[in-house]
């Protein structure tokens, strides 16, 4: 028999602009029309939270966020209670049932959303974690449309972080795989964690040969376990294809030298660097040139697929609740290795 959850839980919340987050208790969510409440296994930390960290009530407030809300958007778990409707839409959804709640904030109307490409919805900056209450507590609420259901052996206590930087590595590789067929060759500059599940993804899904590219030499060994056939500090050569994870001006310029005549380049870091003088003359014929942010519902379901089949891991350094400034501390400083996962 399933215990009904408690009236009141601890969340990690930022409870003011400025203000430094705390653990505080809330009560437990109820789940509305269409959605789920899921019992949170583990939750994922990303750099972006620490942006939300220093935000300013302005900025906050134009992005139509309000305070407070829990932080946190890597989420999986279990199906702890469903709302009105529910059932009869989604049948499997049942109590107990381990999930992944995307990560990607949408209103599921729009044309985007309904074409799959959540990452282009207009308000898409809103989700959970992102100025609605997200994963760092013992509950959450959700649209049953945002969980996708963990196969295999797949943990939830681990697997939040496929939602987002799982997802976001697939969505940059989906961008350049008509680029990489037999004898391609693609290049990944900066294998941190979402270097290294792109660099497993594309050996999982491409023939191309891959390079890994990072100043780290003990990154560029690790890389090599990762799925990379070779790892330098620099770009050395043409490539058919480019995912740029650091994306400052170095990073930027080189990519557009050793990109080859028709291949393509997936911006993915947010170092807001750039190219200085003439583009026209500095682009290479024919190429694709994209940005990318965030994922959408099918990029959580491939690399969730692939994660069940064994084929893409993601290393974890475990968290409890009440030591997730802990956690936060290590990952703004660089000492963490692999994805924190704070465990409720």
């Amino acid at each position: 028999m399933t215990m009904p959850p408690p009236k009141m839980m601890p969340a990690y919340r930022i409870t003011d602009w400025g203000e430094a987050p705390a653990l505080v208790e809330v009560s437990v969510p109820e789940p509305g029309p269409g959605e789920v409440r899921v019992r949170v296994a583990g939750c994922g930390l990303c750099h972006s939270d620490l942006t939300m960290v220093t935000m300013t009530g302005e900025i906050g407030q134009a992005l139509g966020w309000r305070v407070p809300f829990t932080l946190g958007h890597e989420v999986a778990g279990w199906v702890d209670g469903v709302g009105p409707g529910v059932a009869d839409v989604f049948e499997h959804l049942v109590n107990g049932t381990p999930v992944a709640v995307v990560a990607a904030g949408s209103c599921g109307t729009c044309a985007a959303c309904v074409a799959g490409h959540q990452s282009r919805c207009p308000s898409g900056i809103t989700g959970r974690g992102y100025g609605r209450d997200g994963g760092l507590a013992g509950w959450v609420v959700a649209p049953a449309a945002d969980l996708v259901v963990l196969g295999g052996a797949l943990d939830p206590a681990l697997s939040g972080p496929f939602t987002d930087a799982g997802a976001t590595s697939m969505h940059a590789v989906e961008r350049v795989l008509p680029a990489l067929a037999d004898g391609s060759s693609v290049a990944v500059i900066g294998v941190g964690g979402l270097g290294s599940l792109a660099l497993q993804i594309l050996a999982a899904l491409t023939p191309a040969r891959i390079t890994a590219v990072d100043l780290d030499p003990v990154r560029r060994e690790a890389s090599l376990a990762a799925g990379a056939h070779r790892a330098v500090d620099q770009l050395d050569a043409k490539f058919d294809a480019i995912i740029d994870i650091v994306g400052d001006d170095a990073t930027i310029s080189a990519s557009m030298k050793r990109l080859a005549e028709g291949g393509a380049y997936v911006l993915v870091g947010a170092e807001r660097g750039g190219l200085r003088g003439a583009w026209w003359d500095r682009l290479p014929r024919e190429a694709m040139i994209t940005r990318i942010q965030g994922s959408s519902r099918r990029h959580v379901e491939r690399v969730v697929a692939l994660a069940a089949e064994g084929r893409v891991r993601i290393e974890t350094r475990s968290f409890t609740l009440d030591h997730v400034a802990d956690a936060y501390a290590a990952l703004e400083s660089g000492s963490l290795v692999g994805r924190a996962v704070v465990h409720p």
